[in-house]
């Protein structure tokens, strides 16, 4: 059964980084990059929105709140996605879920709280 665990969230003052990294197992022998992975989040009363994914071919998609201050990066052969995060504002707070799809198959993480706040 595949499992996404996130780690590194927390409370992080203005202005501050943050390192998120997700372990994805229970591939079967798949790897990451042979699918689409990387990083949603969710903030009080809002839905569920990407900040920065991977696809297959290496391109990479980010949110255009978050460009310039995110970069996604995955390491196949570990099978892990992390999120390094600069300049965090107070509206970057919400919960950061681990996103992984092969083909029509999606997987999230459970989520890990980031909070920005002085």
């Amino acid at each position: 059964q595949v499992q996404l665990v996130e780690s590194g969230g927390g409370l992080v003052q203005p202005g501050g980084s943050l390192r998120l990294s997700c372990a994805v197992s229970g591939t079967s022998g798949r790897q990451i990059d042979s699918g689409v992975t990387g990083w949603y989040r969710e903030a009080p009363g809002k839905q569920r929105d990407l900040v920065a994914i991977i696809h297959e071919t290496g391109d990479i998609s980010t949110a255009m709140s978050v460009k310039g201050r995110a970069t996604v990066s995955r390491n196949g052969a570990q099978n892990t996605v992390t999120l390094q995060m600069n300049n965090l504002k107070p509206e970057d707070t919400a919960v950061y879920y681990c996103y992984q799809r092969w083909g029509g198959d999606t997987y999230w993480g459970q989520g890990t709280q980031v909070t920005v706040s002085s």
